[in-house]
């Protein structure tokens, strides 16, 4: 099954939270401090919330993206279109073996014309220690990354989110 991904900054998570919920009649799949990620069936979504500053936020839509996605099955899934992709002419940044948003996670991104990220992911394993990773803040290309490869200890730079 694929679903579309929709990251947000939220200077508010808690709130947040309960809006989504409530949006959506479900509760989050997943919570670590300063995130959380909705697993909502219908419509197929994953809905991920980045705790941002007020200032990193901003008020209304202005700052509220972080990135888009889309998870797909397997990592099979995600080389394929990344082929795809690339047989296209789209540029892309691949990252294997990941650690991003409390997850290890094999992806391929790529940036719209105006700049927008898009991912292309699948989890690998579904991490449950808080303290492998802390989601930052990314609104634009080239921001802070949010992930870090597990082949390195150093964060992947502008290539992943």
């Amino acid at each position: 099954m694929s679903r579309v991904q929709l990251a947000l900054n939220v200077s508010d998570l808690e709130a947040s939270v309960e809006f989504y919920s409530r949006l959506f009649n479900t509760t989050p799949h997943k919570r670590r401090p300063g995130y959380a990620n909705f697993a909502i069936v219908e419509p197929p979504l994953k809905l991920v919330l980045i705790q941002a500053s007020s200032e990193e936020r901003g008020i209304g839509t202005a700052g509220a993206l972080n990135h888009l996605g889309i998870e797909v099955e397997d990592s099979e899934a995600v080389a394929a279109t990344a082929q795809r992709l690339a047989s296209e002419g789209v540029e892309l940044s691949d990252i294997n073996r990941t650690v991003c948003c409390y997850a290890e996670q094999d992806k391929t991104w790529a940036h719209d014309p105006a700049g927008a990220p898009w991912e292309i992911y699948t989890i690998t394993d579904d991490l449950t220690n808080d303290a492998v990773f802390e989601p930052m803040i990314i609104n634009q290309v080239g921001g802070n990354a949010c992930c870090a490869s597990l082949d390195s200890s150093e964060p992947a730079g502008a290539t992943c989110c």
